[in-house]
């Protein structure tokens, strides 16, 4: 068994050197250009365990970086090999999958990449389900099987044409024998660590990784959990990137010439959740008029400063098989009369519970207690704190908001909208609509496929807990010499390798 750790870095005088930031001379190493990307992180919660419980944008980035993965999406939302070259059903059930691996990666140790450490780290992911919301639970692990150093085959508990989609980017592939991840271990992704803390890691150029070398030689990720700080350390010139900025901050440096703002459609999603198991929640009427009685126009023109589009409670419309469906007009009157037939003819009380986590969560929360209150529903809000939100409030209290981001809709209902999902935040419990579920991803034509998919999701926006009420833009800002930010959805944006930086 292989358990190969990183050894200690020799960048100290570079970490201390662009940790400062400042003109070109900080910006690049002696070697190259360095990218210095100040991205969502709390510097108490950095881990270095790809595997289990990850809370910071920036430790995904960093992993991003330093571990291969076996599929990716791209700008589209379509899987794309990486690690796996291509993943073909071994039978006509759709339930045993033979997986061909890349024959050229290479870990930054020079040991090559085999299929025995990619099921060692898919058995480790899974061994962590419950620190990771069961990322890998449609697999049976215990039925897979190494073929050869470069083959596997991969058993689903039940038939699942999707398998492309469940091993897309979060599938991070450690040496064999990684046990316990408390340092960080070797990569063969394109880029190696050098040197970190717990605020900066900085990352240089694996020039024999696979998919050729990166157009800068140095990356310098910093954990700044504050929008405003990082969108005004690219102003300053003290980073490149800043990921995930507010819709206030792309404004105000819209018109700077040393600025860009990148734009990833439909990467932000503050949906309310109703928990269905709930008082007045269980109600049917009382979901529907609550989605009524929200005008979403307002809402994306408040919260997201036009950066976005208003919704029709789907999960994802950005994905190939989402459903094409028309924004939910607001209907007052419809609200008021949804709430006296299910009793509440003197009006509902309620509390809100937000936070503050990512920019506009906290302004959606208020803007949507005004809203609420023209039909008779008073909304109290109860604002938490960001390092306990996610553990006191998501998927515990009845109405909430969430942060969903570009999450695969597949994904998302096996963790979420199945009746044993680990993480059914809404109680959705159809036992019709989960057969359905299983019959579609059983259904291996890809457009009958794809047409079941939208109407289950459809039918969760008609029927079930979620008030998707609009999507806004995901934003990043850059300075003038970066070029190729990714924009697709989800963990897309995760993978820079292709980023160029001049000057």
């Amino acid at each position: 068994m292989r358990r190969r750790f990183l050894p200690a870095g020799a960048l100290a005088v570079l970490l201390a050197a662009t940790a400062c930031g400042g003109g070109e001379d900080e910006q690049a190493s002696a070697d190259g250009p360095t990218l210095r990307y100040a991205a969502v992180g709390a510097p108490a919660a950095t881990t270095h365990d790809p595997h289990g419980r990850v809370g910071n944008e920036s430790d995904y980035l960093r992993f991003a970086m330093l571990y291969d993965v076996l599929t990716v999406t791209d700008e589209d939302g379509v899987v794309q090999p990486r690690l796996a070259l291509s993943w073909e059903p071994a039978g006509e059930d759709l339930d045993l999958w033979t997986v061909a691996l890349r024959d050229d990666a290479v870990f930054s140790d020079g040991e090559p990449v085999t299929a025995d450490d990619v099921l060692f780290s898919l058995n480790r992911i899974q061994g962590k389900g419950a620190e990771n919301n069961g990322r890998l639970s449609v697999f049976d692990l215990e039925s897979s099987s190494v073929v050869d150093e470069h083959t596997l085959e991969l058993a689903t508990h039940q038939p699942y044409a999707e398998v492309g989609i469940a091993l897309a980017s979060l599938t991070f592939v450690v040496p064999e024998g990684s046990d316990d991840i408390t340092e960080p271990v070797v990569g063969s992704g394109p880029f190696q660590l050098e040197e970190h803390d717990d605020t900066t890691a900085v990352l240089t150029r694996n020039d024999d990784w696979w998919g050729g070398a990166a157009d800068f030689e140095t990356l310098q990720i910093s954990a700044m959990p504050d929008p405003s700080a990082r969108a005004e350390a690219v102003a300053s010139g003290q980073a490149d990137v800043a990921g995930s900025v507010s819709p206030a901050g792309a404004q105000q440096y819209e018109s700077d010439d040393a600025v860009q703002v990148s734009t990833r459609p439909a990467g932000v999603n503050y949906p309310l959740v109703m928990d269905l198991d709930t008082e007045p929640f269980d109600d049917a009427g009382v979901r529907e008029a609550v989605k009524l009685a929200l005008d979403r126009e307002q809402l994306v023109e408040t919260v997201f400063l036009g950066y976005g589009e208003t919704g029709a409670d789907i999960l994802n419309s950005q994905e190939p098989f989402a459903p094409d469906a028309a924004p939910v007009e607001r209907d007052l009157d419809r609200a008021r009369e949804l709430l006296e037939e299910a009793g509440h003819a003197d009006g509902v009380e309620l509390t809100l519970h937000a936070t503050n986590s990512y920019p506009g969560m906290e302004e959606t929360a208020t803007l949507v207690a005004e809203q609420l209150a023209e039909a008779g529903i008073e909304v109290r809000i109860e604002v938490g704190a960001p390092d306990t939100y996610w553990a006191e409030v998501w998927n515990v209290e009845p109405f909430y908001l969430n942060s969903l981001g570009g999450n695969g809709f597949v994904d998302y209902a096996r963790m979420a909208l199945l009746s044993d999902g680990p993480t059914n935040e809404t109680g959705w419990d159809v036992p019709e609509w989960d057969a359905e579920f299983a019959e579609a991803l059983a259904t291996e034509d890809e457009g009958d496929r794809h047409a079941m998919l939208a109407d289950l999701q459809q039918r969760v926006a008609d029927d079930g807990g979620y008030v998707v009420w609009g999507t806004g833009d995901g934003i990043d800002l850059a300075g003038s010499g970066v070029s190729g930010l990714p924009t697709g959805p989800g963990f897309n944006r995760l993978f820079i390798e292709r980023v160029e930086v001049s000057g």
